[in-house]
């Protein structure tokens, strides 16, 4: 049985070095298995190597084919391109799934427990756009193209069914604007109900929702829901959305999976505001980390974790700035690693 588990650990720009040694405190405390392999990407890419995604750090992912990710800021001018895309586009990164739990009891929205899937390599999200000139102006008409494949969809629709059904949830809502982008979100639609007929009836619930009244529902009964799956852009706004009912983007974890590479990250910002000043919140990376401990069947440890997270906030009731508190981001770190060596 394997015991260790080589990683690329990408600490990332802004806050990401805090919370980064943040969450590997909290994973040494829990002694998870992993060999770090230490890279570069985004703007520390940019002053280490000349690119925000370095060959180095491609390389590594394709040997260790596992990586945790801190926030990237996408340098301006230049032509750069989002690092975060690029990787999604080298390892084919089909499925990115973010769970959305209250871990703050008490707000507006309690007891939220929803999982939002979302097509991560195809949509209006693949860069085809180009400008038409017109008389003296160069960008008089702008076009993009959006491509949904039918095997895209089945990569992503096979994960969603698979993983909720392993979780024991009961419905999965596939989310969609089927009623006026008839081909391009059609073709997802149709194969989500082809293939729960052939493979899933019986196992889960499958129904669905237009994007703009899943939208309005999440806002007034995000109860109603339990797992959604959903195209590219649709799944890139849904997902923040409901990443707003539990307290932010500093609540919401990311894992970006492909038939040979996965990508654990925060799904936030690099927020150089603060950067170095300890006010970040790590939480997101954190239960990055959980999700990547559960990848490699290290539900044990993914559990502690979690665990660990929602006694510091509650019964502790030790939180950062963004949460309420007036715990740094050491002080909030060494009391999870208390509550983990503890627990």
């Amino acid at each position: 049985m394997r015991t260790r588990f080589p990683a690329t650990l990408i600490a990332g720009d802004g806050i990401g070095p805090e919370i980064m040694d943040a969450t590997l405190a909290a994973l040494d405390a829990l002694q998870a298995p992993f060999d770090w392999d230490v890279q570069v990407a985004g703007l520390a890419g940019v002053h280490a190597a000349g690119d925000p995604l370095p060959p180095a750090t491609l390389d590594s992912i394709r040997r260790t084919r596992l990586a945790l990710k801190g926030p990237l800021e996408t340098p301006s001018g230049g032509g750069y391109r989002s690092s975060n895309v690029r990787l999604r586009e080298a390892f084919k990164l089909y499925a990115n799934m973010r769970p959305t739990k209250t871990m703050v009891p008490g707000g507006r929205f309690d007891g939220i427990d929803l999982l939002v899937f979302r097509e991560n390599v195809e949509g209006l999200y693949m860069g085809y756009e180009h400008y038409i000139p017109i008389n003296d102006d160069p960008h008089a008409v702008a076009i993009a193209t959006g491509v949904n494949t039918r095997q895209g969809a089945l990569n992503i629709l096979n994960y969603t069914f698979q993983t909720a059904i392993a979780l024991g949830r009961k419905k999965v809502t596939v989310v969609h604007k089927a009623n006026i982008m008839k081909a391009l979100t059609g073709i997802f639609l149709e194969t989500a109900y082809q293939l729960h007929g052939e493979k899933y009836a019986g196992q889960i619930d499958l129904d669905n929702v237009i994007v703009d009244a899943c939208c309005m529902k999440l806002v007034i009964n995000p109860w109603q829901f339990d797992t959604l799956v959903t195209t590219n852009l649709f799944g890139d706004i849904l997902s923040d959305l409901a990443a707003g009912l539990v307290g932010g983007l500093g609540m919401a974890p990311g894992a970006n999976i492909g038939h040979d590479a996965a990508i654990f990250e925060a799904v936030h910002g690099s927020a150089p505001d603060i950067a170095g000043k300890g006010l970040a919140n790590p939480i997101a990376l954190m239960l990055a980390a959980a999700l990547m401990l559960d990848h490699v069947k290290l539900h044990d440890k993914a559990a502690r974790l979690r665990q660990a997270i929602a006694a510091t906030l509650n019964a502790d009731n030790v939180r950062t700035g963004d949460l309420g508190g007036k715990a740094n981001t050491k002080t909030f770190t060494a009391a999870i690693v208390s509550r983990i060596k503890s627990g």
